[in-house]
């Protein structure tokens, strides 16, 4: 058997032609993955290592979040960061969900620059949040204000007689466990709400006088409930300024000396999915990046929450698809 060294070569050429293709393919894929992540998911090559200001997004329907309140922490002590941008756009939601991210703002800003850029609409607790920075921006037509609280209850008692249910209970006292879902409140279990939604409001409203310095009069007469335009609130010296991010940014340089031009980098909750090997991470990310190119539409619902949702205890929210209704029941703030 004869050896055609002509056909050796040629075929060691074509091996080495189709690895030269494949390496090229590979990087361009790379490359591919690369951007498209980049460009659907907001990937920056600036790290939170180098100098930068820290955007904290608050979003949607506030509840009890700890991570948040870790992640507001870290920034605190981050040596990196040289300025905070609180992103809000919330209609609020649990009022002691509001306190704790305020209070770690208020814990925040004792160590860095923090500007708050309320967008859509930053009510009720999202305004709470809203005011523990130094300074606060909203669009002119931005949606804010809802200084109030309320608790809501519901009685499904009809309904039981209907489907031919009784409950009863015995209790140590006439306020356990009141009010119920299956009786209407007693005189009693309503004063008792009464006053728990009358002791928060308070709160709320020297909170507000406290750090808009107002006086306490005047923060009492705008915290009926109502809800403000950006401009209306500035003109109620409830915001300090209109406009966006560009603002809030130039209010960083020109009064708490932020270096000029530094990048803005979004901070975000991490998972516990962040340590997974670069491959894993990176077809992870094309996934979320992808997804969130197809539900972009859905980006302008965030912060809007639907008319049935229900949160535990005392309340501070604006719901938006019932705010042009007439309630009576307000009981010290906005329903």
């Amino acid at each position: 058997m004869t050896v055609d060294i002509d056909a050796i070569v040629d075929r060691r050429r074509m091996r080495r032609k189709l690895t030269f293709w494949r390496v090229i393919a590979f990087a361009l894929v790379a490359v591919f993955l690369i951007g498209a992540i980049g460009y659907f998911s907001g990937f920056s090559t600036t790290s939170k290592r180098s100098a930068h200001i820290a955007r904290i997004p608050i979003e949607g329907v506030i509840v009890e979040n700890r991570d948040l309140v870790k992640m507001i922490d870290r920034a605190a002590e981050s040596s990196a960061v040289k300025g905070v941008i609180l992103s809000i756009n919330s209609p609020g939601g649990s009022t002691t969900g509001g306190e704790a991210i305020y209070e770690a703002v208020r814990q925040l800003a004792d160590k860095k620059p923090v500007v708050s850029e309320i967008r859509t609409v930053g009510a009720s607790a999202g305004y709470m949040i809203a005011i523990a920075a130094d300074h606060t921006v909203a669009r002119y037509n931005s949606i804010t204000g809802s200084i109030g609280v309320y608790f809501q209850y519901g009685n499904v008692a009809e309904l039981l007689d209907t489907l031919g249910i009784s409950m009863d209970a015995v209790k140590s006292s006439s306020l356990k466990a009141e009010p119920d879902f299956y009786s209407p409140a007693t005189p009693e279990a309503q004063a008792m709400l009464s006053d728990l939604v009358t002791d928060s409001y308070e709160w709320f409203v020297a909170l507000v006088a406290d750090r808009r310095a107002l006086d306490p009069s005047i923060a009492r007469g705008l915290a009926d409930g109502r809800i403000f335009t950006g401009h209306s609130a500035k003109e109620a010296a409830l915001i300090d300024a209109i406009g966006g991010e560009a603002v809030a940014v130039s209010w960083l340089e020109d009064e708490k000396n932020v270096p000029e031009d530094l990048p803005i980098v979004t901070w975000s909750i991490e998972d516990e999915l962040s340590d997974l090997p670069f491959t894993a991470s990176l077809a992870r990310n094309l996934g979320q990046g992808l997804g969130m190119a197809l539900t972009d539409s859905l980006d302008e619902a965030k912060g809007l929450i639907p008319r049935g949702l229900t949160l535990d205890g005392l309340v501070s929210v604006w719901q938006a698809p019932i705010a042009a209704e007439d309630t009576t029941a307000v009981r010290g703030g906005a329903k």
